[in-house]
């Protein structure tokens, strides 16, 4: 609400002069200091929620928000609940799952998608799979979004793997060790 109250604003700083002007350009400032603040307070809760809840509760928990907007089925599966692993890493887990989760709806056009988290002995395997537009994946590389995602993966050791094509859907699997 605050970025399109934002953009709403910047729509009139180009059509007034003067005084208004500025005031309005103050109120930009304003607006983007308060979207900062609430995305740093996201983070923390977020954190706080990873090491309260766990992994698979905050996915569950993520799934759930996203099948309130009813803009696609999602089939979530997974053969244990409580994974142990370091919070940290559940975090940043979590956060590419996100990050995927959120590409899916932006971007797919997907109708269904499904996610399973299987913990192995040595591994916990992540698998995204959606039944949307897919993407030429020489094309895409370069989006901030994949390399934020391939960062993340290589911090905590996980091995990201995409498989896509247009009319296909996309695929990604996480094999954290």
């Amino acid at each position: 609400k605050l970025s399109v109250a934002k953009l709403m604003n910047n729509q009139l700083i180009h059509v007034l002069d003067g005084e208004n002007k500025e005031s309005l350009k103050e109120i930009n400032e304003l607006l983007g200091e308060c979207i900062q603040d609430i995305r740093n307070l996201s983070k923390t809760l977020i954190t706080e929620q990873i090491e309260h809840f766990g992994l698979m509760e905050s996915i569950e928990r993520e799934v759930k928000r996203i099948k309130k907007l009813n803009l696609l089925k999602i089939n979530f599966q997974f053969n244990e609940h409580d994974i142990d692993i370091n919070s940290k890493h559940a975090l940043i887990l979590f956060r590419i799952v996100q990050e995927c989760m959120n590409n899916t709806l932006k971007h797919s056009r997907a109708k269904e998608m499904s996610i399973s988290v299987q913990n192995e002995t040595e591994k916990v395997s992540i698998q995204l799979k959606d039944n949307g537009i897919g993407f030429d994946d020489t094309e895409k590389q370069n989006g901030s979004g994949l390399k934020s995602i391939r960062n993340r993966a290589k911090l905590i050791n996980t091995k990201f793997e995409i498989f896509t094509q247009k009319n296909q859907g996309t695929t990604v699997h996480l094999t954290y060790r």
